[in-house]
């Protein structure tokens, strides 16, 4: 039988009257305990933002009103480097790295920011110092990249070869191998390469790209077999077209600036107006 409703109102009553008030010195503890963790949560919610300049908003408003932060600097630095601001990244990186608590990622990550503002002295110090014992795909892929800057081609090699094996995506490692290859003139070890990076990954474009350029060098005009759109067909024909006419074969040039044309699915201005140009020097000539 249901107990009446006044006597459970009683009820209610005499055991809250019983239970001990909440002590209020713990209170503030347990708000900021609540704020840190949905902090953290919104930290990592920026740094994925679609947007990577609001994500730089937002840290470099909670960086400078929490210098003491360690997580904050990071995310400001992280999220420049994302949206591509590396001139703004790199000091940000700096300031990172002055911490006492900065790991060796973080090196990595302001040696990565130096490299790609062209900063390749500092860059080069920065890495100096990361510890000989790290042994990740980072590391290794930078050393690459230095290595390959300063043209110690058995050291880029190398640390390609060892970052390709630390990584369970090394179709981006293979391309930029195959474009130190193309650089250095060995074009079948860079079409090699270049074939290996699509295989991994049909949709890399630049790898395609880098392929027909690779392709072109040689005098191999027709377009490699691998996956393509319409739009990526143009494209590559437009790049095939460009190295035939820098290696003196105007003629297959502009043919092939005329399959370009007609192969995308839209206006190819750049097609267009690599074809006029031809035609223009050959009337001027």
């Amino acid at each position: 039988m249901q107990a009446p409703l006044p006597i459970l109102i009683t009820c209610l009553a005499f055991l809250t009257a019983c239970t001990p008030a909440p002590r209020h010195d713990s209170a503030p503890e347990t708000l900021n305990d609540i704020n840190v963790i949905d902090a953290v949560d919104l930290n990592a919610v920026m740094l994925n933002a679609a947007d990577p300049n609001e994500a730089v908003t937002y840290f470099a408003r909670a960086s400078t009103s929490r210098p003491e932060r360690l997580d904050l600097r990071r995310g400001h630095a992280l999220s420049l480097s994302r949206a591509k601001r590396f001139a703004e990244a790199t000091p940000v990186w700096a300031r990172v790295n002055a911490h006492p608590a900065a790991a060796a990622q973080d090196r990595l990550n302001w040696t990565d920011s130096l490299i790609r503002s062209g900063d390749w002295v500092q860059a080069k110090a920065v890495f100096a110092k990361v510890p000989q014992s790290d042994q990740s795909f980072a590391r290794f892929r930078l050393a690459a990249i230095l290595a390959d800057h300063s043209q110690d081609w058995p050291e880029a090699d190398g640390f390609y070869e060892k970052a390709a094996a630390l990584t369970p995506t090394p179709a981006g490692i293979f391309n930029n191998w195959g474009y130190s290859k193309l650089t250095r003139r060995d074009f079948p070890e860079a079409q090699r390469l270049f074939t290996q990076a699509i295989r991994l990954d049909p949709d890399l474009f630049t790898a395609k790209n880098n392929l027909a350029l690779a392709r072109g060098a040689q005098g191999q005009y027709s377009l490699p077999v691998i996956p393509m759109t319409q739009t990526e067909r143009a494209q590559l024909l437009h790049t095939l077209a460009l190295a035939a006419i820098k290696r003196g074969d105007v003629e297959t040039g502009k043919a092939l600036l005329l399959q370009a044309i007609e192969s995308h699915p839209r206006h190819f201005d750049a097609a267009v107006q690599s074809l006029r140009a031809l035609e223009a020097g050959a009337a001027s000539g």
